[in-house]
């Protein structure tokens, strides 16, 4: 099993000094910061999806924060850009809170939350370790929970935000081989529906997307299947933040993966055979 998302603790900020907004643990890379841009927190944010997301939200000219587990990394994802590095480990003890923490220390607000960090692990669940299954659930599905807790108050009080859950094809049908995944992928699918109609209202919206297998990665079997064609990370991104510009609630990469459109069997049928 590979981490592909969080990484290393860090200490929670002190109080700010007046006028200083950004703490010493914290690395700027590039132009100097505008804090008048919409802010967008994008966790996950070394490799994958979430690197390809921050850079898209960069392109628009969004003040990034960015957390993941490996710095340097973080530091590639971030060059040429105003991006703040904050590197953190969600799945430990309060994690979720001080990454919150300095990252609203360092803006002031969160407009969005990419809520992109997670971990795989792929073999029979008779074969799982305990351990695994209680890591995989808890970056997977409890730390996103948690960040999301923490997040949310600040963008209630300003009556915008939106907060995107990033979800998978496994969630949706269950996927050999992948149980635990799949259990944390659905159970982030029926908090995104239920989140969503608790912040009715409040002008903070959900949105929920699924993409698809974006090809090899180092906690999946290779990619053997000719068809269907992995997805471009790019395709993900782009799918990501055209959701947040038009405020939509779900976005499936590529669309046939929406399973409404399809008959549950005939979706199981297909996940079967192409994975």
């Amino acid at each position: 099993m590979t981490l592909t998302g969080s990484g290393s603790a860090y200490d929670p900020p002190g109080p700010a000094p007046r006028g200083h907004a950004t703490p010493s643990h914290v690395r700027e890379h590039g132009p100097a910061r505008r804090l008048d841009r919409r802010v967008a927190l994008v966790t996950g944010a070394s490799s994958g999806i979430g690197a390809a997301t921050a850079r898209r939200f960069a392109i628009d000219g969004w003040q990034l924060l960015l957390n993941g587990r490996d710095r340097r990394c973080l530091e590639q994802t971030a060059s040429g850009t105003s991006a703040l590095v904050l590197p953190a480990d969600l799945a430990a003890p309060g994690g979720p809170r001080l990454l919150a923490q300095s990252a609203l220390h360092a803006t002031g607000r969160i407009d969005v939350l990419v809520a992109g960090a997670g971990i795989g692990w792929t073999g029979p669940f008779a074969a799982m370790p305990h351990t695994d299954i209680d890591r995989v659930l808890a970056l997977n599905l409890n730390a996103t929970l948690h960040l999301v807790r923490e997040v949310l108050p600040s963008m209630i009080a300003t009556g915008r935000g939106r907060v995107v859950l990033l979800g998978s094809a496994a969630g949706c049908a269950g996927v050999r081989e992948e149980a635990v995944h799949s259990a944390a992928k659905a159970g982030l699918a029926a908090f995104a529906g239920a989140l969503r109609q608790e912040l009715h209202g409040t002008g903070v919206g959900v949105t929920f997307v699924v993409p698809g297998r974006t090809g090899p990665t180092r906690r999946d079997s290779p990619y053997g299947h000719a068809t269907p064609r992995p997805v471009s990370l790019g395709s993900v991104a782009r799918e990501i933040f055209e959701s947040v510009r038009q405020d939509r609630d779900e976005a499936y990469v590529p669309a046939w993966r929406r399973p409404r459109t399809l008959a549950p069997g005939l979706y199981r049928r297909l996940l079967n055979r192409f994975g």
